[in-house]
């Protein structure tokens, strides 16, 4: 196949799925809160019934990433075993026993000349989601926009393909058995990456938001030529900073928590700021135990002196993603300074404080302007599971929309349904 005829395919294949998704988000905006959760209910069935099968096909995807030397966070975030498809299984039950986000009165009033005016929400509509490695992302993506009620176009990673299409199939069958129709959740039969170009910046006719979940180079290209509004997050560089009245004990169990539970999502702390006041108790604690638990340690010049096992931070560290066992250390002249570090460097997904001192801890939520502070708590907590959500998409750090976790009720948005008695508007 030539590559004017190739291109020619792709357009054709993603015009008919785009049309198909479009036609069943019509159906699927107007289907009653039980079919949508029997579909749930029965692509986790199928889940769990087609458990082998899901696992077979990961080994094919593991094996060939293994053969690409992909890193081990990558291979971390790709495989499957029995514990992972149960949780997969249960997210969707989870997801099926949440209120229903659509058809809810948000606000109502009525004005002076009589006018009863609603404000409900709505399905946007047709979601078209990119996202690389993580084979559960199917599952979830398609079960939070199948519970608010839109139709969803999504396009795995050419590392997952095998075990998203078991996924896929298991979800399209918990579609038929609820008697919905089955174009409403698809997937992009092609690792082609024309695929995913002509999806951004060619079916605006049928797409109404595009989400992207993965790498920085993946998010980067979506942001930049998507034709249609994009929900979604560059990069997660979050913070733990520990203030000086922060307790030892707790700070040392937060931070490796917060960077080493697991390394390669985007909710891991990334840096870590230290209190001056505090630095002589904290550093060597904190950083002592980030070091035995496997993790490097890049520290700026107060943090080498109290840590020798520190290596030495440079500028470009303080604004990098690691997704590894990685930290990098400052110590800081107090709140305000973390504040600014923070701004300066931050990417707006999740920052958390430690401290005793409650003030402390408002003013921090007050000056920081990220999508998720934490007080005393993980900053591995940035998860929509965890939020009582049932699952996300991903989190979201723009300010228009949608902003941190995006579960099923950050995928609707509204309508005003305007009541009268036969007024007109004077002239």
């Amino acid at each position: 196949m030539n590559a004017a005829t190739q291109k020619q395919s792709i357009s054709q294949m993603m015009d008919t799925i785009g049309a198909a998704a479009r036609q069943a988000a019509v159906a699927l905006a107007n289907a009653d809160s039980t079919s949508r959760d029997g579909a749930l209910l029965a692509a986790a069935d199928a889940i769990r019934n087609r458990s082998n099968e899901i696992i077979l096909a990961n080994d094919k995807d593991m094996e060939a990433a293994r053969e690409r030397n992909l890193s081990a966070a990558m291979l971390d975030r790709l495989a499957l075993d029995a514990d992972r498809i149960e949780a997969m299984a249960r997210g969707l039950t989870a997801i099926s026993q949440l209120p229903d986000p659509v058809g809810n009165v948000l606000a109502e009033w009525e004005r002076p000349n009589g006018l009863r005016i609603q404000r409900v929400s709505v399905p946007l509509g047709v979601i078209g989601i990119i996202y690389e490695s993580r084979p559960n992302v199917t599952a979830d993506a398609a079960a939070l926009c199948l519970k608010s009620g839109n139709a969803v176009i999504l396009r795995g990673g050419s590392e997952s393909f095998n075990s998203s299409r078991v996924i896929h199939q298991c979800l399209v069958d918990g579609l038929e058995s609820a008697g919905i129709n089955p174009h409403a959740i698809q997937m992009i039969p092609t690792t082609d990456r024309q695929a995913v170009g002509y999806l951004l910046s060619s079916m605006n006719e049928y797409l109404d938001v595009v989400v992207p979940r993965g790498g920085k180079s993946l998010i980067k290209r979506v942001q930049e030529e998507a034709r249609v509004p994009v929900i979604g997050h560059l990069e997660g560089i979050c913070h733990v900073y520990l203030h000086a009245s922060a307790d030892v004990e707790m700070a040392t169990e937060i931070t490796l928590n917060a960077k080493m539970r697991r390394t390669g999502i985007c909710g891991a702390a990334e840096t870590l700021l230290v209190d001056a006041a505090a630095a002589q108790q904290l550093v060597p604690t904190v950083c002592g135990a980030l070091i035995e638990a496997g993790c490097e340690v890049r520290g700026d010049d107060s943090v080498r002196s109290l840590v020798p096992a520190a290596v030495a931070a440079t500028d470009e560290d303080w604004s990098t993603e690691y997704l590894d066992a990685i930290i990098s250390v400052r110590v800081v002249d107090g709140l305000a300074a973390a504040t600014a570090h923070i701004a300066q460097y931050g990417s707006g997904h999740t920052e958390c404080i430690v401290a005793s001192n409650q003030a402390a801890a408002e003013e921090f939520f007050t000056d920081v302007d990220s999508a998720i502070l934490l007080h005393n708590a993980s900053t591995q907590f940035a998860d929509g599971g965890e939020f009582g959500m049932g699952a996300e998409i991903g989190i979201a750090t723009g300010r228009i929309h949608a902003r941190g976790p995006v579960g099923a009720e950050q995928l609707t948005s509204y309508k005003y349904v305007v009541r009268g008695s036969g007024q007109t508007r004077p002239s």
